[in-house]
């Protein structure tokens, strides 16, 4: 029987990388018990011991920053210092974890008519992360730090574009100290995860992806009944309100929409503001992003690299001209380049309306969406009228009144104020509606993949 391959192509280039065999489903079976294996272990050595893993990892991502940032860039695209910045925010999270796992998993007294009653949190077993390609080092290391230090064990479906970044994922948590098994990639396709779901020697599921595929794996894990993280995308709002410092929000915003070349979850993928504002926030956009270079990834010069592939690319294309035919106006960019590479422009929108994919949609790529409102009244409800929740950033110079609209207002799962969404290890990051549920990084975060258990002795 001819193995399976996977192969990597460089996205600015075109030019193919590295193949890697996909697994057998038998292998996958037998991967799968001897994780769980390890996990029976591995739970029960001290937590400070596991913590020590957590925190020599955090060391060896620091040492290997370049190499790391280099193969993301070779795999993904992104440009060399985002991929550094990316490499350091792991480290962080990790040392962020070695640090506070003790106090947050510690037992909780509780008072009651017991002699003794308190509240222990033991790990759950194994989990599976189905990890996207946007960050292939973050989004599983954030996962991974906190969940092992509570005495799980963890087996990683990456996306099948950064394989190499899903073998460096295992080398790195083995070369921390991790008995064998404990951490593992599963090189496999999307129809052979349904059957690892529904091994009994998983207990949960995280994954952070589409809707589709986060209701798919909802469906899958629901009737197995396990637990599961979903992180489903987002189309956050960046609301500008008529007393906000322009040039300070454009500047965020502009910013945040460029991170990662635009392929970022909480990009500021929709900006909101009200008319009176718009003719001057619309000419600062474009002259911010006109500015971005696009180019190569290993160029240090580069801020902006190629999207992903090729498909990815082709869709976003797709959205930009279906939404100019629906009626909104191209102020820059747009024009799919000629040549190699998986390249897009920074590119605006002004007059974006709904039922354009602009509005309705998640752009993930360059391009930033203006949306006119009537007033702040009509900005906020526009800000809402998405399906998706996981971020949202408001801009005035009426704090106050900025931190009440975050609190009472703004449906989404972190809201900012003067400021453009991002994660920190310290806060808890998750969303509502079709952005998913529960909550990863912080105290929260730690506490997803743990049985709450109560303990009560009369």
């Amino acid at each position: 029987m001819t193995e399976e391959l996977v192969q990597s192509i460089n996205p600015a280039t075109d030019e193919p990388g590295p193949s890697y065999p996909v697994m057998a489903d038998d292998a996958v079976a037998a991967q799968v018990a001897r994780t769980a294996a390890a996990q029976g272990a591995w739970r029960n050595r001290p937590l400070d011991e596991r913590t020590a893993a957590v925190a020599r990892c955090a060391a060896l991502l620091r040492e290997r920053r370049r190499a790391y940032a280099e193969l993301m860039a070779r795999e993904m695209g992104k440009p060399l210092a985002e991929g550094e910045a990316e490499i350091d925010k792991c480290a962080w999270v990790c040392e962020y974890y070695a640090e506070t796992a003790a106090a947050t998993l510690a037992p909780e007294p509780v008072e009651t008519d017991a002699a003794k009653s308190f509240v222990a949190f033991r790990p759950l077993g194994t989990v599976l992360a189905i990890m996207p390609w946007n960050f292939p080092f973050w989004q599983v290391v954030r996962f991974a730090a906190p969940a092992l230090a509570a005495g799980n064990a963890a087996l990683l479906k990456h996306a099948e574009n950064v394989w190499g970044c899903a073998e460096a994922l295992e080398g790195l948590w083995t070369d921390a100290g991790l008995p064998p098994d404990v951490f593992r990639t599963l090189f496999i396709r999307v129809d052979q995860v349904p059957a690892v779901i529904r091994m009994p020697s998983v207990q949960a599921v995280t994954l952070t992806g589409s809707g589709r595929a986060g209701a798919a794996v909802a469906a899958l894990a629901g009737a197995a009944l396990k637990k599961t993280v979903l992180e489903l995308g987002g189309s956050d709002p960046s609301v500008i309100l008529a007393d906000a410092d322009v040039d300070a929000a454009v500047d965020a915003c502009v910013t945040s929409r460029l991170i990662n070349g635009g392929q970022s979850c909480i990009a500021a993928k929709r900006i909101v503001v009200v008319e009176a504002l718009r003719a001057q926030v619309e000419a600062r956009v474009v002259e911010a992003m006109r500015a971005h270079t696009v180019g190569d990834p290993m160029d240090p010069r580069t801020r902006v690299g190629p999207i992903a592939r090729h498909d990815l690319r082709d869709n976003l294309a797709r959205q930009v001209r279906e939404s100019v035919h629906g009626g909104a106006t191209l102020l820059l960019g747009g024009t799919v380049p000629d040549g190699a590479g998986a390249f897009y422009p920074p590119t605006v929108l002004t007059g974006v309306a709904p039922g354009m994919p602009a509005y309705d949609e998640e752009l993930f790529g360059p391009v930033a969406a203006i949306i006119a409102a009537v007033d702040d009244a009509d900005a906020l409800r526009i800000a809402n009228d998405t399906s998706y929740g996981l971020g949202a950033a408001v801009y005035t110079r009426d704090v106050v009144g900025g931190e009440r609209l975050a609190v009472e207002v703004l449906d989404a799962g972190s809201c900012f104020v003067n400021a453009f969404v991002r994660s920190d290890p310290r806060l808890p990051f998750g969303g509502v509606k079709g952005s998913g549920y529960g909550r990863e990084l912080g105290t929260y975060g730690l506490r997803e993949f743990v049985n709450i258990k109560t303990v009560y002795i009369g």
